[in-house]
């Protein structure tokens, strides 16, 4: 009974990664896409996705904090292979606040790369 209730509790979120914002001297640095899944089980988020595209290696993903469209600090480290088809994944327990920024639509996946350091491709988490 408590695996099936939990399943039942669980909550699904999604995002599509894309370019970030960037300047004409950054389009040729910048590029790819990529699928980010997750899904909230109590306070557990587990992490999963991919991106292809990338210019140069993949070198980092976390999870910020910032309203849609406004970028904002990270909060979380996940785990990115480093390459240019980059898989992404991690398992973290959120603090309270951070499952309502969640379930509010505040979280987002920043993926970094080595000709992106500040950002490649970015995706705000969104319940399914």
């Amino acid at each position: 009974m408590g695996a099936a209730f939990a399943a039942q509790n669980a909550n699904a979120f999604r995002t599509r990664l894309s370019v970030v914002p960037v300047d004409v001297a950054m389009q040729v640095t910048v590029a790819g896409q990529g699928q980010i899944t997750a899904t909230l089980a109590g306070n557990r988020l587990t992490v999963n996705g991919a991106a292809n595209g990338l210019r140069s290696p993949a070198t980092i993903a976390k999870i910020h904090r910032g309203a849609p469209g406004i970028p904002g600090p990270a909060i979380i480290d996940l785990t990115v292979t480093k390459t240019t088809t980059p898989t992404i994944s991690g398992t973290v327990d959120l603090t309270p606040s951070m499952v309502d920024d969640l379930r509010n639509g505040q979280l987002y996946v920043q993926l970094n790369s080595e000709r992106a350091p500040e950002g490649n491709l970015r995706g705000w988490l969104m319940a399914n």
